[in-house]
């Protein structure tokens, strides 16, 4: 893995300025245009089975190989030759009775730099004294709870580990597009997504004082990944070390990033990492193989993680992005609200949007040291996150549906919208109502 290249903010946002000025072409954040579906990586095929014994027949009948496995679930990643008509082969996957399900491994990307969304210099005092604070009312939140005790994993580009706000506060990591325990950035400030994940942890740090950090890096520096190694980084999130007896799981997870086409492995596995009932209304019981025993285990023991998910940046009601759009129980998809409690105009809204939080011109921390703003319910799902850790803090004993709901039934009327924005301290305190943001 690259070593983070350092650079002061100034200089980081000159080089963002200038190539904010070659993209002019190209989408940010506020424009409203559908986007084509996301496509799979070619010859990759993501199924589940309905018993792990059937493995060796379904790579004979199909001619397939076997890339990866996540850990003992029937869940894998295969491979096809070259030659393979890709749609065709998990068409007649999908009709075979061995198969729960068979799908592409879609590429998906940070919602910001799908769109080409920019940022600007900011200064730690910013970052400390801001308005997304004080509308949440985080300071009175925080003489309840600051989060110890719970971890929240960031799933993301990566982060500075070297960065003085988040000092003390991250734990070891897992690099799943390097294959590598250094979960650190990688690239330099000439790439549409670096700092992204830096950014996203520096906003739960501030929701969250008290909380861990757990870094896993699923996309490069350009935003870009796929939704396998998405799987892989929630369930390493939800069992760090496989031994469900443990306690070393993220309690909350966050995903700033998603797919536009629906993914039936992501869907399974924030339900197996929320410990959610399957719902998918199909007469199969998805979850019978042994593979998933530890999964039952852990779910008796410490309840499952709350799942924060970025609703994305089109603008509109019509771009569904994954897995967000899923609404499963115990997690949360979030749009982002300005200061004046609006919807933000770049935020997709809709009835699958389930609750907004601030993210226009928020200052958080950048690698290098530094501060700058960004927008994008990328910054909003990671502050939905933090206050969903001072209630995991809290209340312990609460299943993730439990801190979900509460975060909705307490949360401000937006203005202008059916959307509801959450609030910190009316989520903590049953004496103080929530604050009517919009009269």
């Amino acid at each position: 893995m690259r070593h983070l290249q350092k650079s002061s903010s100034a200089a980081w946002v000159r080089t963002r300025i200038a190539l904010a000025a070659a993209s002019a072409g190209l989408l940010l954040a506020g424009a409203a245009s559908v986007q084509a579906a996301d496509s799979g990586l070619p010859q990759q095929i993501v199924v589940q089975l309905r018993g792990s014994d059937s493995l060796p027949g379904v790579l004979s009948s199909y001619g397939l190989t076997l890339s990866r496995q996540l850990g003992p679930r029937p869940f894998y990643l295969l491979r096809t030759v070259a030659a393979d008509d890709l749609a065709a082969k998990i068409a007649a996957l999908n009709a075979d009775a061995r198969v729960a399900f068979a799908e592409p491994n879609l590429r998906l990307r940070d919602p910001e730099a799908r769109k080409r969304s920019v940022w600007a210099i900011g200064r730690q005092s910013d970052y400390l004294d801001q308005w997304a604070p004080q509308q949440l009312g985080l300071a009175a939140a925080h003489a309840v709870s600051d989060g110890s005790g719970v971890t929240v994993a960031v799933i993301d580009t990566g982060v500075d580990f070297n960065h003085p706000a988040l000092a003390g506060r991250l734990r070891p990591g897992h690099d799943y597009v390097g294959n590598d325990t250094d979960a650190s950035e990688e690239g330099s400030t000439a790439d549409a997504a670096y700092g992204h994940g830096t950014h996203v942890a520096g906003l739960v740090a501030l929701a969250a004082p008290g909380a861990q950090i757990l870094p896993l890096r699923v996309l490069d520096a350009q935003g870009r990944g796929n939704i396998w190694n998405v799987a892989a980084a929630l369930l390493h999130a939800a069992d760090p070390d496989g031994n469900p007896a443990t306690a070393d799981h993220a309690q909350v997870i966050n995903l700033s990033l998603g797919t536009t086409t629906p993914t039936k492995l992501l869907d399974k596995v924030v339900e197996l990492v929320t410990c959610s009932d399957d719902d998918d209304g199909e007469d199969d019981d998805d979850y019978s193989d042994p593979g998933f025993n530890r999964d039952r285990e852990r779910c008796d023991l410490h309840h499952g993680s709350v799942v924060t998910a970025a609703a994305g940046n089109g603008g509109n009601a019509r771009e569904l992005q994954y897995p967000a759009a899923e609404r499963a129980e115990g997690a949360l998809s979030v749009a982002a609200s300005t200061a004046a409690s609006r919807v933000a105009s770049f935020s997709n809204r809709g009835p699958w949007v389930m609750i907004a939080a601030p993210g226009e011109g928020l200052t958080s921390t950048v690698p290098g040291g530094g501060y700058a703003v960004w927008s994008g319910t990328s910054m909003a799902a990671p502050l939905a996150a933090g206050i969903a850790a001072l209630l995991r803090a809290q209340q312990p004993d609460w299943k993730p549906v439990d801190v979900t709901q509460r975060m909705q039934d307490r949360s401000a009327r937006l203005c202008g919208s059916g959307l509801r924005r959450v609030d910190a301290r009316g989520s903590l305190d049953d004496e103080v109502p929530p604050p009517t943001a919009c009269p």
